[in-house]
Protein backbone atom coordinates (compact mmCIF):
# COMPACT_ATOMS: atom_id res chain seq x y z
CA UNK A 1 0.00 0.00 0.00
CA UNK A 2 1.01 3.87 -0.12
CA UNK A 3 2.34 3.52 3.00
CA UNK A 4 4.17 0.59 3.45
CA UNK A 5 7.61 2.31 4.37
CA UNK A 6 5.87 2.87 7.98
CA UNK A 7 6.88 -0.78 9.94
CA UNK A 8 6.76 -2.54 13.24
CA UNK A 9 9.56 -1.70 14.91
CA UNK A 10 11.21 1.55 13.68
CA UNK A 11 12.09 3.83 16.37
CA UNK A 12 13.17 7.12 17.16
CA UNK A 13 14.47 9.31 20.22
CA UNK A 14 15.40 12.84 21.19
CA UNK A 15 17.29 13.70 24.18
CA UNK A 16 16.19 17.75 25.92
CA UNK A 17 16.44 19.39 28.91
CA UNK A 18 13.24 20.75 30.45
CA UNK A 19 12.63 24.18 30.63
CA UNK A 20 10.52 27.20 32.01
CA UNK A 21 8.66 26.37 28.51
CA UNK A 22 7.88 23.07 29.43
CA UNK A 23 7.13 23.12 33.33
CA UNK A 24 4.16 23.52 35.63
CA UNK A 25 4.87 26.47 38.37
CA UNK A 26 1.88 26.08 40.47
CA UNK A 27 4.57 23.35 42.24
CA UNK A 28 7.11 23.73 45.11
CA UNK A 29 9.55 23.15 42.19
CA UNK A 30 8.77 23.43 38.93
CA UNK A 31 8.46 20.49 36.45
CA UNK A 32 7.98 18.82 33.70
CA UNK A 33 3.78 19.10 33.21
CA UNK A 34 2.07 16.71 31.73
CA UNK A 35 0.61 18.18 28.38
CA UNK A 36 3.92 19.12 27.64
CA UNK A 37 5.13 15.40 28.45
CA UNK A 38 2.49 14.19 26.03
CA UNK A 39 3.61 17.00 23.82
CA UNK A 40 7.10 15.30 23.31
CA UNK A 41 5.70 11.33 22.56
CA UNK A 42 3.38 13.11 20.08
CA UNK A 43 6.07 15.04 18.43
CA UNK A 44 9.00 12.30 18.25
CA UNK A 45 5.92 9.91 16.64
CA UNK A 46 4.99 12.46 14.55
CA UNK A 47 8.89 13.04 13.17
CA UNK A 48 9.67 9.71 13.01
CA UNK A 49 6.75 8.62 10.43
CA UNK A 50 6.72 11.96 8.48
CA UNK A 51 9.52 11.44 6.32
CA UNK A 52 8.30 7.95 5.64
CA UNK A 53 5.16 9.61 3.93
CA UNK A 54 4.04 9.95 0.69
CA UNK A 55 3.75 13.66 -0.09
CA UNK A 56 0.37 15.76 0.50
CA UNK A 57 0.03 13.31 4.20
CA UNK A 58 0.43 14.26 7.08
CA UNK A 59 -0.33 12.67 10.51
CA UNK A 60 -2.36 13.54 13.50
CA UNK A 61 -2.60 11.90 16.75
CA UNK A 62 -6.36 10.67 17.94
CA UNK A 63 -5.46 8.91 21.20
CA UNK A 64 -3.28 8.67 24.31
CA UNK A 65 -2.66 6.33 26.98
CA UNK A 66 0.04 7.30 29.40
CA UNK A 67 0.81 7.40 32.76
CA UNK A 68 3.35 10.28 34.53
CA UNK A 69 5.14 8.40 36.89
CA UNK A 70 7.98 10.47 38.06
CA UNK A 71 9.01 14.07 38.64
CA UNK A 72 11.80 15.66 35.83
CA UNK A 73 12.08 19.23 36.85
CA UNK A 74 13.69 22.18 35.50
CA UNK A 75 17.23 21.53 34.15
CA UNK A 76 16.40 17.17 33.63
CA UNK A 77 17.85 16.19 30.89
CA UNK A 78 15.15 13.71 29.77
CA UNK A 79 15.24 11.15 26.49
CA UNK A 80 11.61 10.71 24.99
CA UNK A 81 11.52 7.21 22.62
CA UNK A 82 8.78 6.04 20.67
CA UNK A 83 8.44 2.77 18.70
CA UNK A 84 6.04 1.67 15.96
CA UNK A 85 3.81 -1.18 17.41
CA UNK A 86 1.28 -1.72 14.72
CA UNK A 87 0.65 0.13 11.39
CA UNK A 88 -2.25 -1.02 9.83
CA UNK A 89 -3.05 1.08 6.62
CA UNK A 90 -3.60 4.65 8.18
CA UNK A 91 -3.42 3.41 11.42
CA UNK A 92 -0.53 4.01 13.61
CA UNK A 93 0.05 2.27 17.16
CA UNK A 94 2.97 3.77 19.01
CA UNK A 95 4.95 3.09 22.10
CA UNK A 96 6.35 5.80 23.95
CA UNK A 97 8.38 6.50 26.58
CA UNK A 98 10.26 9.83 28.52
CA UNK A 99 13.45 8.85 30.77
CA UNK A 100 15.48 10.61 32.82
CA UNK A 101 18.61 8.43 32.89
CA UNK A 102 17.06 5.27 34.25
CA UNK A 103 13.78 6.50 35.69
CA UNK A 104 10.90 6.52 33.81
CA UNK A 105 8.77 9.90 33.86
CA UNK A 106 6.26 8.74 31.74
CA UNK A 107 5.07 6.02 29.44
CA UNK A 108 2.32 4.68 27.76
CA UNK A 109 0.83 4.24 23.64
CA UNK A 110 -0.57 6.42 21.37
CA UNK A 111 -2.57 6.11 18.39
CA UNK A 112 -1.79 8.52 15.07
CA UNK A 113 -3.33 9.00 11.54
CA UNK A 114 -2.59 9.34 8.16
CA UNK A 115 -4.69 12.01 6.56
CA UNK A 116 -4.04 14.24 3.12
CA UNK A 117 -3.39 17.42 3.69
CA UNK A 118 -2.89 19.83 1.48
CA UNK A 119 -1.80 24.12 2.25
Amino acid sequence: STFDAIKPGLTAERVLTVDETLSITHTKIPMLSTPKMIDLMEGVCKDLVQGLLPPGFITVGYEVHVKHKAAAPIGTQVKTWCKVLEADGRKLLFEVRVTAGDKIIGEGQHRRTIVPYSD
